[in-house]
């Protein structure tokens, strides 16, 4: 594996496990805020981000690579209401997206076939991840204005 491509994934598990934790202050402005049904939805999407990052660990050790951990930054979203939440875990998706794409380019410029065919699980798993964050901001903008809906969209969450 070349070095570029190694440095890039590395750089990937600091992101998964940076957006673990994103969606750990998530979860808690969902539970502060009485709708633990949203919290435990968020809970688990960063239960996710730590598997996607140790998948990418196993991936290194897999093909003789260092695993160099990033320091994580404080998440500071800046949280007013539901669709503030569901909003910032969209664009953290898809700032994901980009960056899993980015290493694809580069793997794909590197002839780099193995780490092109596990990205492709990835590639697939953010489309799902980009897919339900739509879904759920738009739920969360046609119907959480109104405490009723938003109480039912919790409950809906809960349910996962």
């Amino acid at each position: 594996m070349k070095e570029k491509i190694a440095a890039l994934l590395n750089e990937q598990v600091t992101k998964e496990f940076y957006s673990a934790y994103l969606y750990l202050a998530i979860t808690n402005w969902f539970d502060e805020n009485g709708l633990t049904g949203f919290a435990g939805w968020y809970k688990k999407q960063a239960e996710e981000e730590q598997e996607h990052a140790m998948k990418i660990v196993e991936y290194l050790h897999d093909n003789g690579q260092a695993v160099v951990l990033g320091a994580l930054d404080a998440p500071r979203p800046e949280l007013q209401s539901a669709k503030d939440a569901v909003s910032a875990a969209l664009d953290h998706e898809r700032y994901i997206t980009a960056s899993i794409e980015t290493i694809y380019a580069a793997a794909l410029e590197e002839n780099d076939y193995r780490t092109q065919v596990f990205l492709q699980w990835f590639i697939s798993e953010q489309g799902e991840e980009e897919k339900n964050a739509e879904e759920m901001l738009s739920k969360v903008t046609r119907y959480g204005e109104h405490p009723m809906g938003l109480y039912n969209l919790d409950k809906e969450a809960g349910s996962r």
